[in-house]
């Protein structure tokens, strides 16, 4: 089993600004979204409770009709993996990039909003009735039917969010 690697995120948090889409020249949609997690800690010295906010950007594949429902505020749930990657900025400058490619994503509402339980599927952007929460990629099939595109082929500058 040593051969054997994972690389998997979960995360539940809070859009932090409503998703984008863009269209890679070859014409696949890329939304992308960036995902509020916080956690609460209580300092040593002062004995006084603090949040602590980590900001994670997260990419989704051939959804492009999914930036309408994710919208700054709402809660959801993402499984996906980490990918790291370099680019050339305009200025000639190596800029890395690591963001979380969604696998799985789960509308759970926000802003006081009940929790819906709506999957987003990618590469099958269809909702999911409340309550029935299903992993929105489909299983190992469907993730397959629809690799994500090689990024030196289709992302350019522009596509990076900073």
């Amino acid at each position: 089993m040593a051969s054997r690697s994972v690389n998997k995120v979960i995360l539940l948090g809070n859009l932090g600004k409503d998703a984008e889409t863009k269209f890679t020249p070859s014409g696949v949609a890329r939304t992308q979204f960036s995902l509020a997690t916080t956690r609460r800690l209580k300092d040593p010295q002062t004995g006084e409770w603090k949040d602590e906010t980590d900001w994670h950007n997260v990419v989704l594949w051939r959804s492009e009709n999914l930036a309408n429902y994710l919208t700054k505020g709402k809660q959801v749930y993402v499984e996906g993996r980490l990918q790291s990657r370099s680019y050339d900025d305009k200025d000639g400058n190596r800029r890395y990039v690591t963001e979380v490619v969604a696998e799985d994503v789960i509308l759970l509402g926000g802003r006081g909003e009940a929790g819906t339980g709506e999957g987003i599927s990618p590469g099958n952007s269809a909702m999911a009735g409340a309550g029935s929460m299903p992993r929105a990629g489909g299983g190992p099939a469907a993730r397959s039917s629809n690799p994500e595109p090689h990024y030196g082929d289709v992302v350019s500058d522009d596509d990076v969010p900073f």
